[in-house]
């Protein structure tokens, strides 16, 4: 009886026991640069272990396996682990997805475990560690020429990596590229990298200059630049030698960080500031200048108003001239001559503006002044350019033409009016009026409400048609949406955001209209797969999707009244180009 007890004992024992399989990580929050551990533990032996496949991440050292049984007071314990050690490969969050193993015949598997991945943290150096390591010996900086500039003054930011003269790079790879948030930028060319010789923090290093770039701050406040990253690989000298006492070296790979940097960008100042100022910083020069003076009544002349110097050149646009209204003015040509080298952008932009005069006489243009803040006064100057008088040698005269016009208005009126008081016509009226009542009009206007009655139930049943059909009403509201906002789009073309944010809705509603499609499944590879069913043209398709996605670029980055221009007239030509393919 005794024995049974004890076998019921052991079997109740044997039904409470679980079996276990978990994932456990050494930190779900961790740097770019860090090392992620993650243990896959059971209490059971099993065999068939799958690992997931470790997406965003690299697998630096595993698995390793470690197995432990104890017998503790008559009770047993088993403990089996898998050991990996990763490195992530890209910020974000990220999800280490299910283990799987077999235990017993059945099947267990690890619950997903989410990791965040933040940009590289700086990690402590042990003061006790005297052997070569590349957390010592390599260093990625980012040196900033100013960190408290003026809005639009410019600033150079250089990379470059340190390492010390025992290690060696063999190569190395992006993991982050620094981001330029509310700044212009221009990347300059590094043609071929160089191995230099220099200081950090006091002490001599090899430097290697990766990347420059040039910034304009394009508001006022504290202003982040997101840090470069790299993945670099190195060679470092061991404790052991060949046969021939040379140190060996080993491989090894370490990820570094510029850390991210913070730019204090100060406000210009308000105090002085002119009210034609158009965002013009730096130091100039500005001319206007006629390619003549004189000239006959019919041709044309060119008038180049242009601004040189060091500066945000791209980044302001000129005055416009005023001319008189018998000179005929057209929109101007834009020109741009502009290198960014480290110092800044310099160079010149001008605006060429082609006037036809209309007749003979003598026309002044009136002087024109360009504003700008100067970083080296601290103050804004005012350039005013001479009055320009453009002398019209032949041609009609504008005050003989006129009168000429008057005259022959007046002799016009005489001679179609001059016998209008005389009655030629005699309309006469009968005496004997006829009643109303069973006239003509009595009888039409009584049949009338019965004649309207088949207009009224044919207009209604054609109202519950249109109103019933709702794919057809929504391609109407589309199209009638198209051409309102493609009209707004027209009446803000001075003004960049509300411009594009309009030229933007034209485009989603026209393909509405034309497609029959919905915002939420707008793609490019879904418009241009129905596109192309409906016989449209591959480049009308390419330029219509091109134009939409630069539309949200186009609201945040800095654009002239002539590149607004050429955007709406883009869009109007490949909206009118569809508007004849699509079948």
């Amino acid at each position: 009886m005794k024995r049974y007890i004890i076998l019921l004992f052991l079997s109740f024992q044997a039904m409470i026991a679980q079996v276990q399989f978990e994932a456990k990580v050494s930190k779900q929050t961790l740097g770019l640069n860090e090392r992620l551990r993650i243990d896959f533990t059971m209490n059971d032996d099993g065999d068939n272990f799958t690992p997931p496949n470790f997406e965003g991440f690299k697998i630096v050292a595993g698995p390793s396996q470690q197995v432990s049984q104890s017998w503790i007071n008559g009770k047993s314990s088993f403990n089996k682990t898998y050991s990996y050690f990763l490195l992530p490969m890209q910020k974000g969050t990220l999800v280490i997805r299910q283990a799987s193993i077999d235990i017993r015949g059945q099947i267990y598997k690890t619950s997903p475990i989410k990791i965040t991945v933040t940009a590289a943290v700086e990690q402590p150096r042990d003061p006790n560690d005297t052997q070569v390591t590349a957390d010592q010996s390599l260093h990625l900086v980012a040196e900033i020429s100013k960190t408290n500039p003026y809005l639009n003054e410019p600033i150079t930011v250089v990379y470059k990596i340190y390492f010390s003269y025992n290690i060696g790079i063999t190569n190395w790879r992006e993991l982050d590229k620094p981001k330029y948030n509310d700044f212009w930028s221009q990347n300059i060319d590094i043609k071929q990298l160089v191995a230099e010789e220099g200081r950090y923090k006091g002490e001599k290093y090899r430097f290697v200059t990766l990347r420059k770039t040039v910034l304009y701050p394009q508001k006022s406040g504290k202003l982040v630049i997101e840090p470069l990253s790299l993945d670099v690989d190195v060679q470092l000298p061991s404790n052991r030698r060949n046969i021939f006492g040379q140190v060996l070296l080993v491989e090894d790979h370490k990820r570094v960080s510029a850390g991210a940097k913070t730019i204090n960008v100060k406000a210009l100042p308000e105090a002085g500031k002119p009210a034609d100022f158009s965002g013009a910083v730096g130091r100039f020069a500005f001319k206007v200048i006629p390619s003549k003076t004189n000239i006959k009544s019919g041709e044309s002349l060119d008038l180049d108003v242009s601004v040189s110097g060091t500066g945000n050149l791209k980044l302001f646009t000129l005055p416009k001239p005023i001319v008189p209204t018998a000179l005929e003015m057209y929109d101007p040509v834009h020109g741009e001559q502009v290198t960014t080298p480290l110092s800044g952008m310099t160079g010149k932009i001008s605006d060429k503006y082609a006037i036809i005069p209309q007749y003979k006489g003598k026309y002044p243009i009136k002087p024109m002044s360009f504003t700008y803040f100067d970083l080296g006064s601290q103050s804004y100057k005012t350039i005013t350019s001479p009055e320009i008088m453009i002398n019209v040698l032949e041609g009609p005269n504008v005050s003989n033409s006129s009168l000429a016009a008057t005259t022959n208005s007046k002799k016009e009126v005489l001679s179609s009016a001059q016998f209008k008081f005389i009655k030629l016509k005699t309309e006469l009226t009968s005496m004997r009026q006829s009643d109303f009542y069973g006239s003509t009009w009595y009888y039409l206007l009584a049949l009338l409400p019965f004649l309207c009655i088949p207009v009224i139930v044919i207009f209604k049943k054609k109202k519950e048609a249109i109103d019933g059909d709702i794919a057809g009403n929504k391609i109407k509201l589309s199209n009638k949406l198209a051409k309102k906002y493609l009209s707004e789009a027209q009446k803000e073309i001075g003004n960049k955001e509300p411009f594009y944010i309009a030229l933007e809705k034209a485009m989603h509603n026209f393909l509405k209209a034309k497609i029959n499609i919905e915002t939420s499944e707008m793609s490019k590879e879904k418009i241009s797969e129905i596109l192309l069913e409906r016989k449209a043209n591959p480049e009308s398709i390419s330029a219509f999707i091109n134009l939409t996605e630069n539309c949200e670029f186009a609201r945040y980055a800095p654009s002239t009244s002539a590149a607004i221009q050429e955007d709406y007239d883009k869009a109007v030509t490949i909206i009118s180009e569809l508007e004849k393919q699509i079948v």
